[in-house]
């Protein structure tokens, strides 16, 4: 965590909530899964546009019950794993999306193929470009005004440091990373991608399920919970993953076939749809969550949980969208991957490489902050309003200006490399959460 005056994190922390304030919530997003519910079970035919956008509050509704049970889940299972299923069940709805555009491109792989791994690149780029930079940011800010307000001069360290377990997310996603820069080199994403990156994602659930259990920091609707009776609480969170991973499960289809109808009905490009907005109604309640927790300054728990997101979705995610496919196809052949799929992963995966180049020492700056959001949206600005001819250069040079920038952050951080390396993979995960507060050592 970053640096700061005890009283001004002090002042950053919320009291206990009201009961009551805290259950609005929850009725408000079990609320607005009710009309994707009742489409569905009713069989009902809404125009395209509403479809999407009942679906689409059903998915993002059910997400936000899901990452709050999640959170309450904490108390159960060791911190580490409770991390990596939080990070899993937020990116759940991403998933449902994915994987449904999977199963179509098995049986009409021109049409659905494209879509399948236009909604994985973007949830990927959005959870670096916009979520990482919103805890840095936004905890930058709040830390600056509220040490100001308290009429404190001093310096402030707004960089964001993950704790030193945190080092096991960082490892693993740099294997992922640099292997994901294979990707683009091929015409398929084969069996052979779903054993490297599924068992990658393996390895790395066992390594931090060896993490011992701690209480967790719950706020709002999680503490609600959490404060039920252990067989009452572990009922009721048990009930909200199951019933919200039901309604994702329900919703996920008709969101994707109804985003698809309503580009080709109203002339927008249904690439640009699948890429953005269903990634946007996925990721929503991961980024708010991340963002509340940087607002309380929690960005221990904020950025690592987005940093464990963005493992799970280049390894897990990756991973099984070959096998999906193969189960629709009834073939072993992969994922087909055409020119302009093959450029959106290489942007994807050179962006994945800097932002890991820039944890290499575990912290992320204000400034190397800017760097990610910034870049993020050149390539988002440049790639809507230049010409088709030109978009190949312009995905292919934005990622190769981040490779380079990878290299020089590489080269400038080049000490933390080894140790990071040795805590990733090899220090007893026991010895990483006793030292959690160390500063990155150097070689």
């Amino acid at each position: 965590m970053a640096r700061i005056p005890p009283p001004v994190l002090d002042a950053a922390r919320p009291a206990s909530g009201h009961p009551r304030r805290q259950v609005i919530p929850i009725v408000v997003a079990t609320g607005i899964t009710m009309p994707a519910i009742v489409a569905r079970l009713s069989g009902s035919a809404p125009p395209e546009w509403l479809a999407a956008a009942i679906f689409g509050l059903g998915v993002i509704g059910a997400a936000f019950l899901l990452a709050w049970g999640a959170e309450a889940l904490q108390l159960d299972i060791s911190q580490g794993l409770a991390l990596a299923v939080l990070a899993l069940i937020a990116v759940l709805p991403e998933y449902a999306v994915d994987f449904t555009f999977a199963l179509k491109a098995g049986e009409d792989p021109h049409r659905y193929a494209p879509l399948a791994l236009a909604n994985m690149t973007g949830g990927n780029r959005l959870l670096i470009g916009v979520g990482w930079s919103l805890v840095v940011l936004l905890a930058a800010w709040r830390m600056t005004r509220i040490a100001r307000a308290q009429g404190y001069e001093g310096p402030l360290d707004t960089d964001v440091t993950l704790d030193r377990p945190h080092a096991i997310e960082i490892a693993f996603l740099a294997v992922a990373s640099i292997y994901s820069l294979t990707l683009p080199l091929k015409r398929t994403l084969s069996p052979v991608d779903t054993i490297v990156l599924v068992g990658l994602f393996f390895w790395y659930a066992a390594r931090i399920s060896r993490a011992p259990a701690e209480e967790p920091h719950l706020a709002g609707p999680a503490e609600l919970i959490g404060r039920l009776p252990a067989a009452k609480r572990r009922a009721v969170v048990t009930l909200m993953l199951a019933g919200s991973a039901g309604v994702i499960l329900i919703s996920a289809e008709p969101f994707a076939e109804s985003l698809v109808s309503t580009g080709e009905n109203f002339g927008i490009s249904t690439f640009l749809l699948v890429q953005w907005v269903a990634p946007l109604a996925s990721e929503a309640p991961e980024l708010l969550v991340a963002g509340l927790f940087a607002w309380r300054l929690n960005t221990n728990a904020g950025l690592g949980a987005l940093v464990s997101s963005k493992v799970n979705q280049w390894t897990l995610l990756v991973g099984t969208l070959p096998l999906v496919y193969s189960v629709s196809a009834g073939s072993l052949s992969g994922l087909p991957i055409d020119a302009v799929q093959r450029e959106e992963l290489f942007l994807t995966a050179a962006q994945s490489v800097f932002a890991v180049a820039v944890l290499t020492n575990r912290s992320i700056s204000a400034r190397e902050a800017l760097a990610l959001m910034a870049l993020f949206l050149m390539q988002f600005v440049l790639g809507g309003v230049l010409p088709e001819g030109l978009r190949a250069v312009e995905r292919v040079g934005v990622g190769m200006l981040y490779l380079v920038l990878a290299a020089v952050v590489i080269f400038r951080q080049r000490r933390y490399i080894r140790p990071l390396a040795r805590d990733g993979f090899r220090t007893k995960v026991t010895e990483l959460v006793h030292d959690r507060a160390q500063a990155p050592a150097e070689a």
